[in-house]
Parts: C-alpha cells; sequence; structure tokens
C-alpha cells in the first residue's frame, strides 16, 4: 500500500488492480491488498465478535463461528484484548491492599489519570499540561462552556452546526438559558445550502465574518456524526480568533480517527469521549482539552478536591490552591477501572505511525466507496431499482473513515437484511452509518461487506416484488 503520490484511492485501487489483472471488484484486490498491509498485525490485539454472539443474525444464513463484518466503530469501537486483565489487575489490587491501592501499586489510583495524560496528549496533538481525563464528554462540554461563554449584551451567540449530535445542541441551550437568555436568540445555527446534505466550509468561514461581532463562541464538531464531514477546523478557529470568538470543537468522531494538532491549531477548548474510535468501553473516561495561553485566565466555575494542586491537596486546609489550567477543571478523583480500559487501547494506538494510519484509513474508506458506486449508484433508465447515495463528502480532506450512506427506500428492511448477515453497522435513519476502522478493519471485510449488501438488497427487492 505504497500509494502513487498524490493519487486518489479510485486511483490508487484501480493501478494495483490493473497490476493483480483483476477488477476493483475481485476478491484477489482485497486480500492483496490486506497482505500489503503494515498495519495488519494491529487487528489481532483486538476481540472480533463472532457471528454466533450477535443478536440478530439468522443462523440459516451465516457460518456462526466466523467473526462478524464489525463497521461500527464510529459508535463504540472494539475491545482490546488486553483490556480484561487490566481490569482484573485492579479489582485484584483492591481485594488485596485495600485503600493502599490509592498510592500503591503500577498504577496508583490517585495519580493514574497522569500516568496516560501523555499519551492522550499525542493523540490529539496537545501538551501533557492543556490535557485531561476526567469525566463524560457532555459533563466537560458543560464544564468548559461555563468558563469560555461569557455573554454581553452585544457578543452573545453560540454558532454550531444545526444538525449537532443532540447532546451538544442540549448543552448549548441550556448553557444559555442559564445565562438568563433565550436559545432562539443567542443559539445560531448553522445549515447546509439547499439541496446540500454538508456544511461548505466557505460558508462558514463566510458566516463568522459576517456575524462574528455577535458571536462569544463557536462550537463545532471535528468530524459530523451524521455526514461523517471532516470540518476545517484550522480555517475556522482562525477566523473566529480573527473576530474575537473562542473557538471549540467536539472530538467525539474525530479523535483516533482524523489528525488532530489542538496546540498548533490554537484551539481555544475541546472535548471528547474515548469509546468510539479510542475503544475504551461505553461510557469510558473522556478528554478535555484548554489551550495553554488560557492557563491564568480561564478558571473553572465548578471546584472539587481534584481542582486543587496535588502537592498540597492532603493538608486539608479548605484553602484552595488551583491547579492552574484544563487540571483545574478536575472536580473528582479518577475512575481506576476506566483508566487501565484506556490505557489497553492508547497502547495499541502508542504501536501505530499516526501517518499509517490515516493513510490506511484513506485508502480503505476509498474502497467501500469505489464498491459502493460501482454497485449501487442511481439508474436513470432503472427507476425501480434500489441504490444508495453517499453523503459523505468525496474529497479524503473532508472526512474520516465513516461513511454515511442513504437509501432510496426501505431502510429499514435492508438493515435488518444486512444484520441477520453478521454485518454490524447502525442506522440513524434516513442513513446507514458505516465505518472502517483501520486499527482492525481489513479490505476483506469490506470485500465481504459489500456481497452481503448486495444479497441483501436483492432480497428486498424480491420482496417488494412479492408484496411482502
Amino acid at each position: 500500500m505504497d500509494g502513487c503520490g498524490r493519487s486518489s484511492p479510485q486511483q490508487i485501487l484501480e493501478h494495483t488492480a490493473s497490476i493483480l489483472g483483476c477488477s476493483i471488484t475481485d476478491e484477489k484486490l482485497a486480500i492483496h491488498l490486506d497482505q500489503e498491509d503494515e498495519l495488519q498485525h494491529l487487528r489481532d490485539q483486538f476481540h472480533i465478535p463472532k457471528i454466533k454472539d450477535l443478536p440478530s443474525t439468522d443462523p440459516a444464513l451465516v457460518k456462526g463461528e466466523e467473526e462478524c463484518v464489525y463497521l461500527c466503530g464510529h459508535s463504540l469501537g472494539l475491545q482490546p484484548k488486553k483490556t480484561k486483565a487490566y481490569i482484573n489487575e485492579e479489582l485484584d489490587n483492591w481485594a488485596k491492599t485495600g485503600v493502599h491501592g490509592h498510592f500503591h501499586g503500577s498504577y496508583p489510583w490517585a495519580l493514574a489519570d497522569e500516568c496516560l495524560v501523555e499519551q492522550m496528549a499525542n493523540i490529539v496533538g496537545a501538551k501533557k499540561e492543556e490535557t485531561a481525563l476526567m469525566n463524560g464528554l457532555s459533563v466537560n462540554l458543560h464544564l468548559l462552556l461555563l468558563s469560555f461563554y461569557k455573554p454581553t449584551s452585544s457578543r452573545h451567540k453560540i454558532l454550531m452546526e444545526a444538525n449537532a449530535f443532540p447532546s451538544d445542541h442540549y448543552a448549548v441551550e441550556s448553557q444559555i438559558r442559564l445565562q438568563g437568555l433565550d436559545p432562539k436568540e443567542s443559539m445560531f445555527l448553522l445549515s447546509p445550502a439547499e439541496d446540500e446534505e454538508t456544511l461548505s466550509t466557505d460558508d462558514i468561514l463566510s458566516t463568522i465574518e459576517r456575524e462574528g461581532d455577535s458571536i462569544a463562541v463557536i462550537l463545532f464538531s471535528g468530524v459530523q456524526y451524521y455526514t461523517g464531514q471532516l470540518f476545517d477546523m484550522v480555517s475556522i478557529t482562525r477566523a473566529g480568533h480573527a473576530k474575537g470568538c473562542y473557538v471549540g470543537f467536539d472530538l467525539a468522531h474525530a479523535v483516533g480517527n482524523v489528525e488532530v494538532r489542538l496546540h498548533d491549531w490554537n484551539v481555544d477548548f475541546a472535548c471528547w469521549c474515548n469509546y468510539k474510535y479510542l475503544n475504551s468501553g461505553a461510557g469510558a473516561l473522556a478528554g478535555a482539552y484548554i489551550h495553554e495561553k488560557h492557563k491564568f485566565t480561564i478558571k473553572p466555575t465548578l471546584l472539587g478536591w481534584w481542582s486543587h494542586d496535588f502537592t498540597t491537596r492532603f493538608q486539608m486546609d479548605n484553602k484552595l490552591d488551583l491547579t492552574p489550567g484544563v487540571n483545574g477543571f478536575r472536580i473528582s478523583n479518577p475512575p481506576i477501572l476506566l483508566i487501565r480500559s484506556l490505557q489497553a487501547s492508547l497502547e495499541i494506538f502508542n504501536q501505530a505511525d499516526k501517518k499509517a494510519l490515516r493513510k490506511k484509513s484513506v485508502l480503505l474508506t476509498g474502497y467501500l466507496e469505489c464498491l459502493i458506486k460501482h454497485y449501487h449508484s442511481k439508474v436513470p433508465d432503472n427507476p425501480q431499482k434500489l441504490f444508495i447515495k453517499i453523503i459523505t463528502p468525496s474529497n479524503v480532506e473532508e472526512r474520516g473513515c465513516q461513511l454515511s450512506l442513504l437509501f432510496s427506500d426501505h431502510i429499514n428492511k435492508i438493515f435488518v437484511e444486512l444484520s441477520k448477515r453478521g454485518v454490524v453497522p447502525d442506522i440513524r435513519e434516513p442513513i446507514v452509518r458505516i465505518a472502517p476502522v483501520p486499527l482492525y478493519n481489513s479490505f476483506y471485510d469490506l470485500y465481504k461487506f459489500i456481497n452481503i449488501l448486495n444479497e441483501s438488497l436483492q432480497v428486498v427487492s424480491h420482496q417488494l416484488k412479492d408484496g411482502m
């Protein structure tokens, strides 16, 4: 998978297929791409669910002992094989040493989050002291907005996507109301142009330029959860700062998926969850970031014991010695079981070069895109044919690994047939989201997926003809 300079994924795939003497749709190409994959060994470090263990499969249609086609890493990443051992280690430590686990052992509970912060900071492109592991994503977003959103009579709006993830939308609504303002006046929701599925960077930047004097905070996703669009975080940050706005990002679908360099991009604040592409388990410990330039000027609104500097924390004199920067936003002691779960994933990330991961991701998703377009594009001469429109941008610089598929009709029937056959995507009507993750998905996974998709569409088409 050396690629061809700046060639597109389709060009690389067509070139490779021609050398092999086959087409892009040939099984031979998928096998070859996996053989050439320098990251293929990482798959062995994850538990890939067996088809027989999935709740929706039809035993008559599948071989239960085979691994499923798991394409849902954008929702919940797979479990690293070391996770269980690490969690059991702390349960044993608790059983054997009791309270002594706070300051003894390989991961002392009172300091456990700090053992992983540097690895986490490396993934989001931040300095260690700009990064904290704490709470859940929505809690962290609230804590950050409490300090960054300080509306005035003239600058009181928060700019965000109209179709932001519901939790972000609700958080912003409640923060605006907390300030005694009306979300109808202070919540600036930006929608795609008519007949467009995604926001154009030009529209975002022109809106900031035109309305920026009234905007206090710009809050965008790094990668849009629904469409899979990767936003131009560099340009958005630069434009926002030029108009005097704070700029923050929800990186839930970006961290571990695309390149992120929060410090170099001069982003003011960010937060993210660690259970999607960072594979730390449902409800995993989340992350937060505040740029070092705000270290002494932006302070937490809500405080707790862990906001206090560690060197004097246990003097217990109730005189706050606030830890500067994002670490002052920590409120409670770190949950050790969640820390060790995150450790298992971060160790795998540290085995892979970030550029190599992104390179594989681009080709993997490009391969999926080519297969879908080959088999399931709209055919004007055959209006009865079910077809798929990919609403995720085709430009690889504007997406991560996710593709969002808009089916022409009968999405629920198709989803059921995919599930029966051991495929794990997810549905957010009217789309199905598919995310081939470079850490554990293979090109052969996608070859299997497209054949199962073809079969599922045929089954649904026959059901419709038979009036079922």
